[in-house]
């Protein structure tokens, strides 16, 4: 098991019946799960480790994620909130560039904090830039997130 201050984990995951992949990272965090929920939860935050966005806590609302735009993509990533059982599971699909898919977390208490796992699903055999840049970008966004939730926990918010 990972200490908090410890390494980003990442991991690929197939689905046989399906084919297609899952990028999966795994961090602890040397906070309580409310600290980190939050700033999974609320627009602010998010914006300062993953993209600018409208999200709102509700099953069924629908928000976006915004950045740059770059050749190829407007740089909009549009999403619904598919589960959210507050400080266990988070969950939302996925949508941009023709493709469709979820990310899902998971928060478990630890002795030292909170082991964060983040799965995005449904990668298929033709999206393989698709999957790397998402390889590359959790554990980027994921290492954004630690300096985020230790902000939270300085300012005692």
């Amino acid at each position: 098991m990972s200490q908090p201050g410890s390494e980003i984990k990442s991991e690929v995951v197939t689905d046989a019946g399906s084919g297609t992949r899952s990028v999966v990272v795994e961090k602890e965090f040397a906070h309580p799960p409310e600290k980190v929920w939050r700033a999974l939860t609320e627009s602010n935050l998010i914006g300062q480790w993953l993209m600018e966005n409208d999200f709102q806590l509700e099953v069924g609302r629908r928000f976006q994620l915004r950045s740059q735009a770059v050749p190829g993509w407007n740089g909009v990533i549009d999403c619904e909130v598919l589960v959210a059982e507050p400080y266990e599971r988070l969950s939302y699909s996925w949508g941009t560039m023709g493709m469709q898919n979820a990310v899902a977390w998971t928060l478990t208490p630890t002795a030292g904090g909170t082991l964060l796992r983040m799965e995005q699903t449904g990668f298929r055999e033709e999206q393989e830039a698709n999957y790397k840049g998402a390889m590359y970008g959790w554990r980027k966004f994921i290492g954004q997130l630690e300096r985020v939730v230790g902000e939270i926990s300085k300012e005692g918010v």
